[in-house]
């Protein structure tokens, strides 16, 4: 039986009280609800302000509306500002994602205002966790004050690891702190991220009972994470060697399962931030509403709004393969075909021929293909405005049709859904560890487990050659299901990585075939030092294809600045003598 309610304790989220007041600072938090913390200083009351914390996981606590950028899945931040997508939608939607899109974003852009204060806002309730539970008295028991504790501080190093990869240098506010406003920005918070994960990890469970409780292997993970973007490989190889030996994880067998809604929870996943829907919540607040218009706008049945979020041509051209089933990794890249400029009610004969990658039509909806079951993706009329976002549609997020007990049945938008999002899986272990082996000469290892990787992308392959050319709606299509939609080709590497070059390559592209459309790739282009030559490459090949990366003010990425995005003047403004500028703003 399908369960409507994904994560049920979430949707008690602040019983007591938590209604906080927003004072000179952006974490100044006044209680004003009608509970003291005296009275909350319980086991229960305690619980009930850590379902709080958890709340503030999927960062639109806030807010539910004019959040969408904010959430864990970074489609903004690390999609849209990346190479393997466009912002899509119209020029006047969203405007703000627009100066993101092509590095002309101000330290007054609102999207970077309100990432910044979703996840300090969440970082503050964690905090109050702690200092209520340390009014209790007799003081609380041992052993659940440490587990309190090492679940708070996974979700406060979460949301300031969340603050680092955008904006670098940033405050690490901890329960100690007394005055928040002086906490200064300008130091190393990479101790104080690894410090609270060490606690999680030392005092977490190796399983919880509560699905979206983070286990001692999430906390390794993010540990390990945070030392890869450190480039310590020699700190974070033994976690990773004891996650693939000990966790129990392992990759699921096909890699559509980790998208599936019927598939939630499963061996794969390392750590998820939870959703549901209509479960009595206000405006569907606990839904996912990071994922709000990443879907195709409302045609076909799909329901969806608002078109935003579409694959790039540059992330379609990868998927294709070389004559041994192998990524292209050097050399240009062929265009693949496709129906840019053509309308639905054109004639267009989709590519069957040219090898790809079968992850390819897992991800992108392309024009004459089956997307999910909604029937054949039609082109243009399945886009918001294809001049402006390319021609295609993204699958990740999107529910089936017939699941539509996951999709919410109040609030303005019915394409927001309980959809899950897994921030780190099983896939991204093996990938970390191949990276570190490739980073310390074990080319060996690096290849098996690339391998791995490359193994289960060969275990699906979407089904489903239409032959129909001319698609004016649904109705009499020619689709033959019993063939595979296109041409699909996916090897492994015969012998090991040649040089640490070469590995860098395989496994760094290996990465952005697995992940894409994850919200991930421009911080690993950023972690990797290749974020100028990557992002200028992209701009100079698709502003040909796609004018809103040209025109007047062409696209351009500047190292050393754009790495990272601009503090929220309106902070640093509050938070004077205490909040620096990051460089070039």
């Amino acid at each position: 039986m399908k369960n409507k309610i994904i994560f049920p304790f979430i949707t008690l989220t602040l019983l007591f009280t938590l209604t906080w007041s927003c004072k000179e600072s952006f974490l100044e938090q006044v209680p004003t609800g009608t509970v003291s913390n005296v009275v909350l200083a319980t086991e229960k009351g305690v619980n009930s302000l850590l379902i709080g914390a958890y709340a503030s996981l999927d960062e639109t606590t806030v807010s539910p509306w004019g959040v969408q950028a904010d959430g864990p899945d970074n489609w903004v931040f690390g999609g849209v500002c990346s190479d393997d997508a466009y912002k899509g939608m119209n020029p006047t939607n969203e405007t703000a994602i627009n100066s993101l899109e092509n590095f002309t974003a101000t330290s007054q852009n609102s999207y970077c205002l309100n990432k910044w204060n979703v996840c300090y806002d969440g970082i503050s309730r964690a905090n109050d966790v702690l200092k209520v539970m340390a009014l209790s008295n007799p003081p609380l028991d041992a052993k659940f004050t440490s587990s309190i504790r090492a679940q708070v501080l996974f979700i406060r190093a979460f949301l300031h690891f969340e603050l680092k990869k955008v904006f670098n240098n940033i405050p690490y506010i901890t329960d100690e702190v007394v005055d928040p406003t002086v906490v200064k920005n300008n130091v190393d918070t990479w101790p104080m991220i690894e410090a609270d994960l060490k606690y999680a990890m030392e005092n977490l469970p190796a399983t919880q009972t509560d699905v979206g409780r983070p286990t001692k292997w999430a906390a390794q993970a993010f540990l390990a994470k945070a030392y890869l973007f450190q480039k310590k490989w020699n700190e974070a190889k033994p976690l990773l060697d004891d996650i693939i030996a000990n966790s129990g994880k392992s990759l699921m067998p096909k890699y559509w399962d980790n998208f599936d809604i019927e598939h939630r929870h499963n061996d794969e996943a390392i750590f998820e931030i939870q959703a549901s829907v209509n479960d009595g919540a206000a405006n569907s607040a606990n839904a996912n509403y990071s994922n709000w218009g990443i879907n195709p706008k409302n045609v076909d049945g799909t329901k969806s709004c608002c078109g935003a979020y579409q694959p790039s041509q540059n992330l379609v051209n990868a998927f294709q393969v070389d004559v041994n089933g192998l990524p292209i990794l050097t050399g240009s890249v062929p265009q693949f075909k496709n129906d840019m400029g053509l309308s639905f009610s054109d004639a267009f004969v989709q590519d069957t021929v040219t090898p790809v990658d079968p992850r390819l039509d897992l991800i992108v909806g392309r024009r004459g293909l089956p997307y999910l079951d909604y029937g054949v993706m039609r082109g243009s009329s399945w886009v918001t405005n294809q001049a402006y976002g390319g021609p295609y549609v993204g699958k990740k997020g999107m529910i089936q049709k017939s699941e539509s007990e996951y999709r919410t049945t109040t609030g303005w938008a019915s394409s927001i859904n309980a959809h899950i999002y897994k921030p780190i899986r099983f896939a991204h272990i093996l990938l970390w560890r191949a990276e570190v082996a490739a980073e310390t000469g074990d080319l060996a290892t690096a290849t098996t487990l690339v391998n791995m990787i490359r193994t289960r992308a060969d275990q699906q392959k979407l089904m489903g050659r239409c032959r129909t050319f001319i698609l004016l709606d649904q109705e009499g299509l020619n689709v033959d299901y019993d063939v595979p939609a296109a041409n699909y080709v996916v090897k492994t590497y015969s012998s090991n990585f040649a040089d640490i070059d070469f590995a860098r390559k395989a496994i760094r592209t290996e990465m952005r075939l697995e992940f894409a459309m994850e919200g991930q790739r421009f911080f690993d282009l950023v972690r990797w030092g290749i974020a100028e030559p990557v992002m200028n490459a992209y701009f100079a090949h698709d502003r040909e294809f796609r004018y809103a990366l040209g025109g007047a003010t062409p696209a351009i990425f500047i190292a050393s600045k754009h790495e990272y995005f601009p503090i929220p003047q309106t902070q640093i403004d509050l938070q004077k003598g205490a909040l620096e500028q990051n460089q070039g703003y």
